[in-house]
């Protein structure tokens, strides 16, 4: 393998680690959203990402888990040697920037200013994309004829095979939740007890407003990034 072919090889493969890595309020992957400014390796297999966001002033602790989110996932790429990621044109830019490289946490990060770790943050986190993931399921069902009354008696194994389980799958394993195919396929993501008839319309309407709440977002955050970056309507466009 020549060099140039081997660097792209590596981009390539830092450029899927980086699908892996998702806003943590809108569960899309990075390079969907825009946010990913630039991806390259050298022939040396130093990698190094760029990361963008909508605003200056995105909130910092978002911004901290996909930085350092983004920097795991390209670490752990075979041909990647060393590991350099930079979020741009934000407030708090240079803190994260410098504790993400140094591995430190968001507390030593921010040191006097935070005032804890953010497992909880992501954890309420992955509770939505579950909830939004599940509306998404049960949407499906509904629209080939299945009655609404049978979703708290269905499991996952019942539904279909397709994206949308797939990720509710692997949220629910990330929150240590029922995953397999007898598991219910409507679970509280908080007590991870089955959703029982009697709550099975409240918890479908607040899984429907919580996937409707991260779409909408998720436009805004696209609209104000094109704004904030005009180049981002181009690359979208040759993509």
């Amino acid at each position: 393998m020549t060099a140039v072919s081997a660097d792209r090889t590596a981009t390539a493969a830092v450029w899927s680690a980086l699908r892996a890595v998702r806003d943590p309020e809108l569960d899309e992957p990075l390079p969907d959203l825009g946010f990913v400014a630039l991806c390259e390796v050298d022939s040396a297999g130093r990698a190094r990402v760029e990361l963008r966001l909508p605003t200056y002033f995105c909130a910092p602790n978002f911004a901290f888990l996909m930085v350092a989110d983004a920097y795991d996932a390209v670490a752990g790429v075979d041909e990647v040697t060393a590991v350099e990621v930079v979020l741009l044109d934000h407030f708090a830019a240079d803190a994260i920037n410098r504790g993400v490289a140094a591995r430190e946490g968001f507390v030593a990060s921010f040191e006097g200013e935070a005032a804890g770790e953010l497992d909880g943050l992501r954890t309420d986190f992955v509770r939505k994309a579950v909830l939004a993931g599940t509306d998404r399921v049960c949407r499906a069902l509904l629209a080939k004829g299945v009655d609404a009354a049978r979703l708290p008696g269905l499991t996952l194994g019942d539904v279909p095979a397709g994206p949308d389980l797939d990720r509710v799958r692997r949220r629910r394993a990330e929150l240590c939740l029922p995953a397999g195919d007898e598991d219910a396929l409507l679970l509280d993501p908080v007590t991870a007890l089955p959703i029982t008839p009697s709550e099975a319309k409240r918890h479908l309407a607040f899984a429907r407003l919580t996937r409707t709440s991260m779409e909408a977002n998720s436009g805004v955050c696209r609209g104000m990034l094109r704004v904030r970056y005009p180049q981002v309507q181009e690359e979208e466009n040759t993509g």
